[in-house]
């Protein structure tokens, strides 16, 4: 059995609260120097790659800079820091709502990522939250789509991290979501959707195709007035959009949902207008590592429910 490489320490710091880039060279390849295998591994270009090797930029384990002649090492570990993009800030804080110290649980604002991934980076929950409690080792037990608001588990102990994961994993984890949408007068209420959703890479909308279920969500109606109407959404699964699909499956889309039913063109960059009326609002569990009962409400609450016309209005 082929035993896997020891993962080093990273010997570069963070940057904005943002980790180093870590690339390890396949084990097998015919590359003959570490410049060839990256200029063929990543999209920044050979020009790119050449000028970040001249200055240094790209270092292995000990630290030390790479040579732009370095030998091709199957297994080695390069590291390097990103070009953080331009990103407009996200106006809108996260809140800390329990801290100890192995666990942080923020109530993140919509339109914020919860961690770095493609133009968002510097502008994501767990890079703020590195930076305002100055914990580099903090990282996210599970993620939020970044139009969704509230509730987020984040770890402060590297080695404790897949205990936490593993909640997640093992549906330990009790989630309760809230969500505003039209209401229907014949759309029976308690439901559970069970429904098999797919998601494929570079397409924005997933969908529901014919198959065994992989995502199952109760669905409650809190209350109504007019057209409008506040859910309870609980999942029992993890697949993405799942909720968001699940309500459009059942003809009550989220209000402000750029995807479902229909997808809409991008929103121009710092346009924080009409967010999402989806909101993790209940997060509960058993923590493994101490033991103790954790519950967790967010202090959020849904704008096209609480201020419909000013949400309208955006």
């Amino acid at each position: 059995m082929r035993r896997r490489n020891r993962i080093p320490a990273a010997p570069l710091p963070q940057r904005e609260g943002v980790d180093p880039v870590r690339v390890r060279l396949p084990v097998d390849g015919a590359w003959g120097t570490v410049r060839e295998h990256l200029v063929e591994r990543l999209a920044a270009g050979a020009g790119v790659i050449d000028g970040m090797l001249d200055a240094g930029l790209i270092v292995g384990a000990d630290g030390q800079p790479v040579a732009a002649d370095a030998a091709y090492v199957p297994g080695m570990f390069v590291w390097f820091h990103r070009e953080l993009p331009d990103e407009v800030p996200v106006p809108f804080d996260v809140d800390v709502v329990y801290r100890d110290e192995h666990i942080v649980v923020a109530d993140k604002p919509h339109f914020l990522a919860t961690t770095p991934r493609g133009s968002h980076v510097a502008e994501t929950a767990l890079a703020r939250l590195r930076r305002e409690l100055g914990i580099e080792s903090l990282t996210a037990a599970h993620r939020l789509d970044r139009l969704t608001a509230g509730l987020v588990l984040f770890t402060v102990r590297p080695e404790e991290r897949g205990a936490y994961q593993s909640l997640f994993r093992d549906r330990l984890v009790h989630k309760e979501y809230e969500a505003v949408a039209p209401y229907r007068e014949s759309l029976a209420l308690s439901r559970t959707v069970r429904s098999r959703i797919e998601k494929e890479r570079g397409v924005l909308a997933a969908r529901e195709i014919p198959g065994e279920p992989n995502a199952v969500t109760l669905v409650e109606l809190l209350e109504h007035r007019g057209g409008r109407a506040r859910y309870r959404l609980l999942p029992r699964t993890g697949q993405t959009h799942q909720l968001r699909v699940h309500m459009n499956a059942l003809g009550v889309p989220i209000l402000g949902d750029p995807l479902y039913p229909v997808v809409t063109g991008p929103m121009p960059a710092g346009d924080f207008r009409r967010p999402l009326q989806l909101l993790a609002r209940v997060l509960e569990f058993t923590d493994p590592v101490t033991g103790h009962s954790h519950s967790f409400v967010s202090g959020r609450t849904l704008g096209a429910w609480s201020a419909y016309e000013n949400w309208a209005d955006q």
